[in-house]
């Protein structure tokens, strides 16, 4: 979908090249590691996977020949990120040091999180805080009330930008031709009889958090799920991430959302502001 009046951005996701054939990528960057690409791209396989995986299974998702995904898969057990059954490979938890190296190298989740603790102790609700991760969000940090979600969410959750609130307010931050090329690429399913599936009525919405500077998301997530989100700026006014407040529908309005917890949540959004760089 084309942004009105701008250009639609040229993108270059890194696509895995079948084996013996450079990639784009490889091929204007020497210094392109084809190999650890391909390793980083077998872990990615396994989210949201609880049952382990086949060789054969890596192997259509990654496109990688299965002699490949098996030297990969072995490099991994020797190293301790994965174990095999007999019959299928899974993680082992030495693959969390991985994003806690992330966690322990930025200040964002250490100063998000009593901030999120003090918007729970505020208004008795969840409260998170995500960046943009390509098409989705990731969960940096997080304050529980009371569960409101069928699936629970913690730390490096993820979940679609185009149907939750601080999705749309991380998309809002976005440059024109970004945005565009986000909206041409994405695909837009209806997790809930609610869900935005129209991308030019998602593209009416996201300009609407761009001039209201919030996102509200009625049950588009999930039924009974109502959250609202504004962004987090750093001293030079840039967005580097959202906080929300998730509440369940039944309990809370819409407008209930906008006149009460809107105000504690942007209190709380500047108070970012004189603690990031």
């Amino acid at each position: 979908m084309h942004v009105p009046g701008n250009p639609v951005a040229q993108t270059s996701r890194h696509p895995l090249a079948p084996e013996g054939v450079k990639s784009e990528t490889e091929r204007a960057d020497p210094n392109f590691v084809l190999s650890l690409a391909r390793g980083l791209e077998v872990i990615e396989t396994f989210e949201g996977n609880t049952e382990g995986q086949s060789v054969a299974d890596i192997a259509r998702k990654t496109g990688l020949s299965r002699a490949a995904v098996r030297r990969l898969l072995i490099t991994l057990e020797q190293l301790g990120y994965a174990e095999y059954t007999g019959k299928v490979y899974r993680l082992k938890t030495r693959v969390l040091k991985l994003g806690f190296s992330y966690l322990t190298s930025t200040s964002l989740p250490t100063i998000a999180q009593p901030i999120l603790e003090q918007v729970t102790e505020a208004v008795h609700e969840s409260s998170s805080l995500s960046v943009l991760d390509e098409d989705q969000i990731v969960y940096l940090a997080r304050s529980s009330a009371k569960r409101v979600m069928s699936v629970g969410l913690s730390v490096g959750s993820r979940l679609p930008a185009y149907c939750t609130s601080m999705g749309r307010v991380l998309l809002a931050a976005l440059p024109d031709d970004e945005l565009s090329a986000y909206l041409d690429r994405v695909e837009l399913h209806a997790l809930t009889p609610k869900t935005v599936t129209d991308k030019g009525l998602l593209y009416e919405t996201i300009r609407r958090v761009q001039i209201q500077g919030f996102a509200l998301a009625d049950e588009e997530l999930e039924l009974g799920l109502r959250s609202i989100a504004v962004p987090v700026r750093n001293r030079q006014g840039r967005v580097v991430a959202a906080i929300n407040i998730g509440v369940h529908a039944a309990r809370v309005s819409a407008g209930e959302m906008i006149e009460r917890l809107l105000p504690i949540l942007q209190e709380h959004a500047r108070s970012f502001v004189h603690m990031l760089g």
